[in-house]
């Protein structure tokens, strides 16, 4: 057994609280039902209730597919200062 530590990335990093924080937004907006159970404004005579759900729909996707980019690249960047080790 040797006797000096791995150096391995940390596990939380800054490129990992990004993708945290865009895979939890959607949920925190959607629970907060008080912020958009409303009628008004109106957008081309769709009450806001409706409207704003669909706009998530449009975030969260957006969101995701920033955090999957993030994930890639996290996870490249792991395989390149592993060496390109397969584990």
């Amino acid at each position: 057994m040797s006797e000096t530590p791995e150096m391995r990335p940390p596990v939380v990093t800054p490129g990992r609280v990004i993708i945290a924080l865009c895979l939890v937004a959607p949920f925190v907006a959607m629970l907060w039902v008080g912020s958009y159970a409303k009628t008004d404004p109106a957008f081309i005579g769709i009450p806001f209730f409706y409207w704003y759900q669909m706009l998530w729909v449009l975030i969260s996707t957006a969101l995701t597919m920033l955090a999957y980019k993030l994930w890639q690249r996290d996870q490249r960047a792991r395989r390149g200062a592993d060496g390109g080790a397969a584990k």
